[in-house]
C-alpha cells in the first residue's frame, strides 16, 4: 500500500480569513450556509465541501461570487474527503467559529486564520486525508513589553477589548 505526503497551499488574497475543518455528511453545506448567513447581516462568504462518497463532488454555497470561486477551487485542490473550507469577508473567524463548531456534522476545525496556510495531505490509492496545517510563519522572537502594548492596542482597535 503506497502513501504519498503532499503539501497544498491555500490560494487566497492576503488578509482574507479562512476556516478549514472536517465534517461527515453532505448536509454540511446547507448547515454551514445557515450558520454563516445568520451570524451577521454584512458577512460575505464562500463554502467548499469535499464529498467523500457517492458522486464525490465539490459541493459549494455562499453569498459572494469571488469567495465561492475560491472555496470551490481550494476544496478541489485539497481534495481530502469530508473536508470543508470557508472564506470570510466583513467578518472574522471569532464571530462564527463557535457556531460552526456546533454544527452537528462538524468533527473538527484544523485552522481559522488570515495567515498564509499550507495543508499537509496524505494520499493513498483510496483517497486523501488532512494530516495537519501550517498556519503562518515561524516565530521571530519573544514578545517584549512594547509588543504587549501594541497587541493590546490592536485588540482595542478591532473593538474586542475596552
Amino acid at each position: 500500500m503506497a502513501l504519498e505526503i503532499k503539501i497544498v497551499k491555500v490560494k487566497k488574497p492576503e488578509g482574507l480569513n479562512v476556516i478549514i475543518g472536517q465534517t461527515h455528511f453532505i448536509k454540511t453545506v446547507e448547515d454551514l450556509y445557515e450558520v454563516l448567513i445568520t451570524s451577521s447581516p454584512s458577512i460575505k462568504f464562500g463554502i467548499g465541501f469535499v464529498e467523500a462518497s457517492g458522486d464525490a463532488l465539490i459541493r459549494w454555497a455562499g453569498n459572494d461570487e469571488e469567495l465561492v470561486r475560491l472555496a470551490r477551487e481550494n476544496a478541489y485542490e485539497i481534495g481530502a474527503g469530508h473536508s470543508f473550507i470557508v472564506f470570510l469577508r466583513d467578518a472574522y473567524p471569532i464571530n462564527v467559529l463557535n457556531a460552526i463548531k456546533n454544527v452537528q456534522e462538524v468533527c473538527s476545525i484544523y485552522t481559522a486564520s488570515a495567515n498564509p496556510i499550507q495543508i499537509i495531505i496524505a494520499e493513498t490509492e483510496q483517497g486523501r486525508g488532512i494530516l495537519g496545517v501550517i498556519d503562518g510563519i515561524k516565530p521571530k522572537g519573544i514578545e517584549t513589553e512594547e509588543d504587549i502594548k501594541k497587541r493590546k492596542e490592536l485588540l482595542r482597535k478591532f473593538g474586542y477589548k475596552m
